[in-house]
């Protein structure tokens, strides 16, 4: 409206001074003309001068600023004329199924009949939505330095209160509303490192090699720009794991890179095998120029733990092959195996000698959205870039400086997360109960969820090592196939809209992250309460006995 206003106004002062601009007390707006008196005895023209357009009331207005000369006004942002890169990008976590997720909220909500109360989004990893309590010394850490009148507050630990106070003394004006280095915070960053340092065995690290990110997401995308360049058969090529996390393939299609898969072979627990490293990039040299490899570990969607050998030889490969590596480590803290643990791709390169970590380039990721804290609102993450060419460098600061910083809330919570409590601090005790407690109970549900997956017939699903999901495979009848055909639908997107219609379960589809041909999968969070898992589990079962019948 106040677009429509100003141009009124314009178009009064095209008519001369002798218009006025009324408006009316129910809102409708009037150009008038008064009485012309030149003492010359005659009236202008009713125009506002030669070749101009006279206006007398609003409705002549408006027919002016929609159909000027009698034509209408063409988009200038259309499905045609916009980006074809943007255009291409999807990201399933949040595709087709979630929107119709959303339409039938909206319905219940209205009072229309399911037969079911609530939709269960479990097609996302978001820890506290799915009702994960959060823990304690973070939140007061982060209101500390939110309010920070709230340092007078004697319910608050002096632990949280010291953290809170450094935090702050390294923010301009000591305040989390300034912005900060692009780089992040300096004294996070120096904790960022001694975190690392300590993760690792003593491996050493260095501030100026961490940036703080707006979650992980902010890291990968920023190293991806920056890595891709190229025509035609030099464009870049981006190794990526299939199944995957749909943010790679995205960013690959945003920034017109290519796409080269490497299969992980579910028959193996979805194992990494270096030996399909090296199929597929001998046959992408053919098309493209692939010199980037990611890899995801713990595995998302997957849920495997590479063991250290799987590691040594994937960084063999990547220094033979000259590959700058991506090591995608934000489910680090998320391993329920007994026989599996987490080993870093740095500290890995490190023991390799330094023919290895002084050469090979590695760009690692962690966040504040997983593991036992669950933070994704905040957007808090680092990244850990090393070998990088000091000319690079510089470039990767410049481009980070354009989004001017990540949030300093949530570089704050990434500060609490490499920097909790140690067992000399008043708020170690409750900070190991409520961590051990979140990491226990996703141990259990992992273990439960495979565990009654496997009792049907038509579903299997490879033990839950680590991360936050199951990805079982579903066996579907031909006529399933055929009927999904029919409905223009992937077959596993045809089974998993069936299963939202008909439960209120909310499950991405297989092909929204890769799979092999012929097979066909669905990815479920493990996040949910246990009791309400194991209810949300049999609900799965008893429609995937349902279709198989239907369809059989």
């Amino acid at each position: 409206m106040h677009r429509f206003h100003v141009f009124v106004r314009q178009a009064a002062a095209s008519l001369g001074s002798a218009t006025d601009v009324n408006c009316f007390s129910d809102g409708a707006w009037c150009l008038t003309r008064r009485p012309f008196s030149s003492g010359l005895g005659h009236r202008p023209p009713t125009g506002g001068g030669q070749g101009e357009p006279g206006f007398s009331t609003v409705a002549e207005v408006q027919a002016a600023v929609s159909a000027p000369n009698g034509k209408s006004r063409q988009k200038i942002l259309t499905l045609q004329s916009m980006n074809p890169q943007v255009k291409a990008v999807e990201y399933a976590v949040r595709g087709p199924i979630v929107l119709k997720a959303g339409e039938i909220e909206k319905e219940l909500q209205n009072g229309i009949q399911k037969p079911f109360s609530e939709v269960i989004k479990a097609n996302i990893g978001d820890a506290h939505a799915m009702g994960q309590q959060p823990i304690t010394f973070l939140r007061q850490v982060v209101a500390l330095c939110t309010y920070p009148g709230l340092l007078d507050n004697p319910h608050f630990p002096k632990d949280a209160k010291k953290r809170a106070m450094r935090i702050l003394q390294g923010c301009d004006g000591n305040s989390l509303g300034s912005y900060s280095a692009s780089q992040g915070i300096k004294c996070i960053r120096e904790d960022v490192a001694r975190f690392i340092k300590q993760r690792d065995g003593g491996v050493p690290a260095d501030p100026d090699n961490i940036y703080l990110t707006t979650g992980a997401t902010d890291g990968i995308t920023s190293i991806l720009k920056i890595l891709v360049s190229g025509w035609g058969k030099s464009r870049t090529g981006v190794m990526i794991p299939i199944p995957q996390y749909p943010l790679y393939s995205a960013l690959i299609s945003e920034l017109d890179a290519v796409q080269v898969n490497y299969y992980l072979d579910e028959e193996n627990c979805w194992a990494l095998d270096v030996k399909e490293l090296r199929r597929v990039l001998n046959r992408a040299r053919e098309y493209c120029n692939p010199n980037v490899l990611c890899i995801i570990n713990p595995g998302n969607p997957t849920g495997q733990v590479q063991n250290r050998r799987c590691i040594e030889e994937v960084i063999h490969f990547a220094w033979e092959e000259n590959l700058f590596l991506l090591a995608d480590e934000v489910y680090q803290e998320n391993v329920y195996a007994e026989d599996c643990q987490f080993h870093s791709f740095k500290k890995v390169l490190y023991e390799m000698g330094p023919d290895y970590f002084n050469n090979v380039e590695l760009a690692s990721f962690h966040s504040t959205s997983k593991g036992y804290m669950g933070e994704c609102g905040y957007r808090g993450g680092y990244m850990e870039v090393l070998n990088l060419h000091p000319e690079i460098q510089g470039q990767l600061v410049k481009m980070l400086s354009v989004r001017l910083c990540p949030p300093v809330s949530g570089q704050a919570a990434a500060d609490v997360m490499v920097n909790p409590p140690t067992p000399e601090d008043e708020s170690y005790e409750q900070f190991m109960r409520e961590k051990n407690a979140v990491l226990s109970n996703l141990a259990k549900k992992a273990k439960l969820t495979e565990e009654l997956f496997n009792q049907v017939p038509g579903i299997q699903c490879n033990p839950l090592q680590g991360a936050m999901y199951a990805f079982p495979r579903i066996l579907l009848p031909p006529r399933a196939i055929e009927a999904a055909k029919d409905h223009s639908m992937a077959a596993d997107m045809f089974y998993c809209m069936r299963l939202l219609e008909e439960t209120g379960i909310c499950v991405v589809p297989g092909s929204g992250f890769g799979q092999r041909d012929g097979t066909y999968h669905f990815r479920m969070t493990i996040l949910p309460p246990a009791e309400k898992l194991k209810i949300l589990l049999e609900k799965v079962n008893a429609f995937h006995m349902r279709f198989l019948k239907e369809y059989a």
